[in-house]
């Protein structure tokens, strides 16, 4: 049933004017979007185990409509923190970009809080979504974690896909939802078992020379895969750090609330510095090529002048600055990669050893309508065939009458 599905229209309209650049650093092969005006430093965003670049494109769109650039990455194949660190770094030369804003969800916060740590210079700011200190209680949970390199693809997919809460969804959260599990089925085998290892690999997060105030913590207040007291820690760690509060939103509030995300990050980059240039964002769609590895930032910022402290706070709704959210234009085109969206996601679980099946409800609604047209035909076929013997039978009988009238 590949292919039967089509994609949400702002994703499409998406895929028609953002570029996917894909290169390959050493033995790591990175896979990006970047779009918005090259002299504005960037807003990276790190994807959580079960998403890739595509999932923030909604960000991407808004922010770069009003001057920002944003970038969103592929976690690649790497095995442990320190290899994240040292790729992530020689990705970030390979674009030529130094001075980076972070915005990292799950994992991909876990990732920006490490980096931050390691490489304080080239980090200026921070955004954490749902995101976690340590890695602990996910390595105790998971005893299984020795052999995750050696498992089966459709295991590591049900591992995953199960984080995920199943059970009745409002629409928004349903099409996230749906959009997600669109994008595990692209993962292979390898990218899985990386982001599992990540996950459970020992480590944690330590002091930062980021000031809190540049620092925002945006978590759902619903529910989501990383448990309430993880989430709690991240709070206690950065006590200045400014808290935007989402009333709901689930697991992917960037697919599902996308104007209070885009309101929050926008709010975000104001207060730590970033100008938006939406001046050159005319220019940038006309080239076509915004954000491209192949263009060169004469703009670069000292790598060693601390950014401008701002003082820390709290921030409980998106109305400071009164800024309007961006909503985000539907189109009627088409693309190479169709996927399954705009359903609600069912999740069966048949057995323990068996894979979790994963289908939208317009899926098994469409399979249900075929069986019965299949039903259908076969009534029809064998009543044609049933009337074509009877009338056979009834010849046959005539001519034997006559041939014993003959006789």
């Amino acid at each position: 049933m590949k292919g039967v599905f089509s994609a949400p229209g702002d994703y499409i309209h998406f895929k028609s004017q953002v570029p996917l650049h894909k290169i390959s650093i050493g033995s790591k092969q990175w896979r990006y979007y970047d779009f918005g005006p090259k002299a504005v430093p960037p807003l990276i965003c790190l994807p959580g185990m079960a998403c890739t670049a595509d999932v923030y494109y909604k960000q991407i769109m808004s922010l770069s409509m009003k001057g920002y650039r944003v970038i969103s990455v592929d976690i690649p194949h790497v095995w442990n923190h320190q290899e994240w660190i040292q790729a992530f770094e020689k990705f970030l030369d390979a674009i030529d970009v130094h001075h980076v804003h972070l915005y990292g969800t799950a994992i991909g916060g876990f990732l920006a809080q490490l980096f931050a740590q390691y490489r304080p210079r080239r980090v200026r700011s921070l955004v954490l979504s749902n995101s976690f200190l340590e890695t602990r209680s996910f390595a105790s949970a998971m005893p299984w974690a020795p052999i995750v390199s050696w498992t089966p693809s459709f295991l590591l997919k049900r591992y995953v896909l199960i984080g995920i809460r199943d059970g009745p969804h409002e629409p928004f959260i349903a099409d996230s939802v749906d959009f997600v599990v669109s994008q595990v089925e692209t993962l292979s085998r390898e990218d899985l078992a990386s982001r599992l290892t990540l996950t459970v690999d020992a480590a944690s997060v330590g002091p930062l020379l980021l000031s809190d105030s540049f620092i925002t913590i945006m978590d759902t207040n619903d529910y989501c895969a990383t448990p309430q007291q993880l989430k709690d820690q991240v709070g206690e760690k950065y006590p200045g750090a400014r808290r935007a509060y989402l009333k709901t939103g689930g697991d992917f509030p960037f697919l599902s609330r996308p104007d209070e995300v885009n309101l929050h990050l926008q709010l975000h980059l104001r207060r730590v510095g970033v100008e938006a240039r939406p001046d050159l964002v005319l220019g940038s769609l006309k080239d076509g090529n915004s954000g491209s590895s192949s263009e060169r930032n004469d703009k670069r910022e000292d790598a060693d002048d601390p950014p401008k402290d701002e003082g820390g706070g709290s921030v409980s709704s998106p109305s400071e600055e009164h800024l309007m959210p961006a909503s985000d234009d539907a189109s009627s085109h088409t693309i190479d990669e169709p996927f399954r969206s705009n359903s609600k996601l069912l999740l069966v679980h048949p057995g323990p050893w068996t894979p979790l099946l994963v289908a939208p409800a317009a899926m098994i609604q469409q399979h249900v309508v075929a069986i019965k047209i299949i039903q259908l035909a076969q009534v029809s076929a064998f009543i044609h065939v049933l009337s074509f013997y009877v009338e056979l039978l009834n010849h046959s009988q005539q001519h034997c009458w006559k041939f014993r009238q003959f006789v």
